[in-house]
């Protein structure tokens, strides 16, 4: 396995996952993976991307981590509990999200320290696997946005596509031995011009999110030789409406 430059220090926990995981990842799938000279060598930066599949980590980890950079992600608080794994987790410099509570706070503060920090840190914000019947990014939500502006660091987009195979929504076992072609492709950084990073306005993190999944939304067209919908896909009401976020 490659291992990290010696400027990127990294705990025990993410040097083991790397073990276990870097060379049965490159033995199984083919990468397309495009636009990693977008990734600074040093510094604070959050990523965006859309989220096919629970393999969809894996994948950016991958790209980050060849590049010397170890990510950071936030995951749902359920994935923490689970027994073994969420002492790995935190080990792994993994952070928890409750949503709907104060700790979701704390969450925040965690990932923008960590972005002030010199870290990447990683954002699905769909806060979710689709649920576009076509399988194109929904609406979203504000927090990679806000990281990012009151961090004062870059946000980079990235569209994904290829991981819905390799591990389906609602299983639990890859399909690795199928060497499925993972596709990554990673834009230039978002403008985060109009956002107040001391106050930034509902309005301002909206409008900045939307433009965020947009940029998503035509990689992804790119990567799968499609148009692109007209609109996004809401899972609340189960239709696909006029592009907006959350």
């Amino acid at each position: 396995m490659t291992a990290a430059p010696e400027r990127v220090k990294v705990g025990w926990a993410y040097r083991v996952a790397a073990f276990l995981l870097y060379r049965p990842i490159l033995a199984s799938t083919v990468r397309d993976y495009r636009g990693a000279g977008h990734l600074p060598a040093t510094g604070g930066v959050v990523i965006a991307a859309n989220h096919l599949s629970w393999f969809d980590p894996l994948a950016v980890a991958l790209l980050c981590w060849e590049a010397g950079r170890p990510a950071r992600f936030l995951a749902k608080d359920g994935v923490f509990k689970v027994p073994g794994l969420g002492p790995f987790l935190r080990s792994a410099g993994q952070i928890p999200v409750v949503r709907g509570s104060a700790d979701a706070v704390k969450s925040f503060h965690s990932a923008v320290e960590a972005a002030r920090a010199g870290e990447v840190v990683v954002v699905f914000p769909e806060a979710t696997i689709t649920r576009d019947p076509e399988l194109w990014p929904m609406q979203a939500k504000t927090g990679a946005v806000r990281i990012a502006a009151t961090a004062g660091v870059p946000l980079l987009p990235v569209a994904l596509w290829g991981s819905q195979w390799i591990l389906p929504y609602g299983t639990y076992l890859p399909r690795l031995p199928a060497r499925r072609t993972l596709s990554l492709r990673m834009g230039p950084p978002v403008d985060l011009s109009g956002i107040n990073p001391t106050v930034p306005t509902m309005d301002e993190l909206l409008a900045t999110t939307t433009r965020v999944m947009d940029t998503i939304t035509t990689m992804l067209a790119d990567i799968r030789g499609e148009p692109r919908p007209a609109g996004r896909f809401n899972p609340r009401t189960g239709t696909r409406e006029v592009t907006s976020a959350d």
